[in-house]
C-alpha cells in the first residue's frame, strides 16, 4: 500500500474549489464514518458503505466521489452503473478485501459444493460475482434466520464477524480466515485497564473485532448501531471499540459526552486507524473532482452477476440496512 504522489497545490482554497466543482460537475460527495473529520464536515452524506451507495443512487447526480476504500466505491458503481464513480486514492484498499482473492474463494466454494456462500460486504466485485448473498453487520443476522437450518454456509471473508454471528445464533459456518486489521489491533489488557479507569463507562464494539474484545462489549454493532447507541446509552461516557474516526460524528451530536476509543496494544489509538482510509485527502477529492479520475471501471456482466447477490441482500434483509446513518446537510 503506497500513497499517490499529490501535485503541488499551494494557494489553492481546496473547500472552495471542491464545492465549485461539486456543483459544476453535479456531484455527490460520500464519506464512510472512518474518514478524517474534515472529509466527513464537506460531505453530503456521511455513513456506512452500502447505506451511502443506496443513497447516491437516489440522487440526480452525474458523479459519485466516494471518500472510502476501493470495495465501497465499486459498490456504488455497482447500484449506479449510469454514474461515474471515482475514488480519491486508488490505493484506498481494506484488509479484508485483500483476505479473499477471487480466485481462491472459487476454488474453496468448488471444495464445498453443497454450501451457499453468505459474504460481507468488505469484498471485492469479483467476491461478491461468486457469492449467494452479500450481508452487512447490520443485516446478517436477520438474513441468516431466514436461512434454512440444514442450509450449510460459507461465511467469509471477516471471521471474527462470521464467529460472532455463529455465537449468537448456534449457526454452524464454513469460515473463511480474513480478518479487519484495524479491529484486529485492539488489546484485551489495555481494553480491561480503561474500563478499570471508567466503570461505569459501557463499551460499544463491532463485531469485526475480536471475541475477546466482543466479550467485553455492553453493545455489539454496525458504526451506524453504535453512533445509535451512543445516543441512549445510559452515563456520559463511552469506550468505542471500532476506527475512531466515527467519534467525530459522536462529539459533533453530543458534545456533553465523553467518548473514548479503546487501545491497541500500545495503549493508545494511533493503530486502530485505518491506513487504507487515511490515503483519502482533501487535496485528491479536488484532483479526483477537478480531473473525473481515478475512476471505477467495470465488465458489465461482472456487475450484473455482482448485484443479484447484493439485491438478494436488500430482499432479505429490508428496514436493517444502514440504520443509523446521517442524513444529507
Amino acid at each position: 500500500m503506497t500513497a499517490q504522489p499529490v501535485e503541488s497545490l499551494a494557494g489553492v482554497d481546496l473547500l472552495a474549489e471542491i464545492n465549485r466543482l461539486r456543483k459544476e460537475r453535479n456531484a455527490v460527495i460520500l464519506a464512510h464514518y472512518y474518514q478524517k473529520p474534515e472529509i466527513q464536515d464537506l460531505a453530503d452524506f456521511v455513513g456506512d458503505s452500502l447505506e451511502l451507495s443506496k443513497k447516491a443512487a437516489a440522487t440526480d447526480a452525474d458523479v459519485i466521489v466516494f471518500s472510502g476504500v476501493r470495495f465501497m466505491a465499486e459498490t456504488a458503481k455497482i447500484l449506479s452503473p449510469n454514474k461515474i464513480v471515482v475514488l480519491p486514492d486508488m490505493d484506498a484498499g481494506c484488509s479484508l478485501e485483500d483476505s479473499c482473492p477471487p480466485d481462491k474463494f472459487a476454488a474453496f466454494r468448488a471444495q464445498h459444493p453443497d454450501h451457499i456462500a453468505l459474504t460481507y460486504i468488505n469484498c471485492s466485485t469479483e467476491v461478491k460475482a461468486l457469492s449467494d448473498i452479500i450481508v452487512t453487520s447490520s443485516s446478517a443476522e436477520k438474513i441468516l434466520a431466514q436461512i434454512p437450518k440444514d442450509q450449510k454456509i460459507i461465511f467469509g471473508p471477516d471471521r471474527h464477524l462470521g464467529g460472532y454471528l455463529a455465537r449468537k445464533t448456534g449457526r454452524d459456518m464454513l469460515l473463511w480466515p480474513g480478518v479487519c486489521i484495524v479491529h484486529e489491533a485492539f488489546s484485551e489488557t489495555e481494553l480491561l485497564k480503561l474500563k478499570a479507569q471508567h466503570p461505569s463507562a459501557p463499551v460499544a464494539a463491532h463485531p469485526e473485532c475480536p471475541a475477546y474484545i466482543l466479550d467485553h462489549a455492553d453493545y455489539v454493532g454496525s458504526t451506524s448501531g453504535i453512533l445509535e447507541f451512543s445516543k441512549t446509552m445510559p452515563g456520559d461516557t463511552l469506550i468505542v471499540a471500532t476506527e475512531p474516526h466515527i467519534i467525530h460524528q459522536m462529539q459533533k451530536a453530543m458534545p456533553e459526552k465523553n467518548f473514548i476509543g479503546a487501545p491497541g496494544a500500545d495503549g493508545n489509538c494511533n493503530c486502530n486507524i485505518c491506513p487504507y482510509m487515511a490515503l483519502n485527502t482533501l487535496e485528491k477529492i479536488y484532483l479526483c473532482l477537478r480531473d473525473l479520475t481515478p475512476r471505477i471501471e467495470m465488465d458489465e456482466e461482472l456487475r450484473v452477476q455482482a448485484k443479484k447477490s447484493l439485491d438478494r441482500m436488500l430482499e432479505m434483509a429490508a428496514g436493517t440496512v444502514g440504520q443509523g446513518d446521517l442524513g444529507a446537510r
